[in-house]
Parts: structure tokens; C-alpha cells; sequence
């Protein structure tokens, strides 16, 4: 019956460090990293680097990191030309000032 039991718990601990082992090798991505990937890879048109980037976190939280990453864009753009972050988004897009 020990013997069983003893089986038992050493497949249970060898599962656990296979799986240790499987999620120290895959590498994880922040939403961050993922967002500036794809936009990067965006502005050079590398389909295959944006597919990837996509599968990295959701879509809802690449939406915000690329959201993220445009504000901060735009504010480092503004301060960089004295101007104001509204001149600048709005200058980036080709519209007519307000």
C-alpha cells in the first residue's frame, strides 16, 4: 500500500517540476514590451513580427499599451517641440490645427 502511495506522490512531484520546468523556458511578455513590438513592427510594415506581438498578451491589453504608448509618444514629441500635446497629435495625423 505504501508502495502505491509512494508512486503516487513521486509521478505528483514529477509532474509539478515538468511543469516548473516548462514555464521557466517559455518567456513571458508585458503588456508594455508587447505594445512597443507591435508598433515598431507597425511602423516598419513586418507582418510576421506583428502577428507574433499580437499573440503575446490579449487584445484588450495590447489596446491599451499601444493607447499608452501613443500618449507618452505624443507628450515626449510635445515637450521635445514646445508645443501642445494637441498640436502635436493632431499634426501627426495630418489634420488642420484647432
Amino acid at each position: 500500500m505504501f508502495d502505491s502511495v509512494r508512486k503516487s506522490f513521486g509521478r505528483l512531484l514529477d509532474s509539478w517540476g515538468a511543469e516548473a520546468t516548462a514555464q521557466k523556458t517559455k518567456r513571458t511578455h508585458n503588456l508594455f514590451e508587447a505594445a512597443a513590438v507591435y508598433i515598431a513592427a507597425c511602423a516598419e510594415d513586418d507582418q510576421d513580427q506583428i502577428d507574433e506581438a499580437a499573440t503575446w498578451v490579449s487584445p484588450e491589453a495590447l489596446s491599451f499599451g499601444v493607447s499608452e504608448l501613443a500618449c507618452r509618444a505624443v507628450i515626449a514629441l510635445a515637450r521635445e517641440r514646445d508645443e501642445s500635446p494637441q498640436t502635436v497629435a493632431r499634426s501627426l495625423l495630418g489634420l488642420p490645427a484647432a
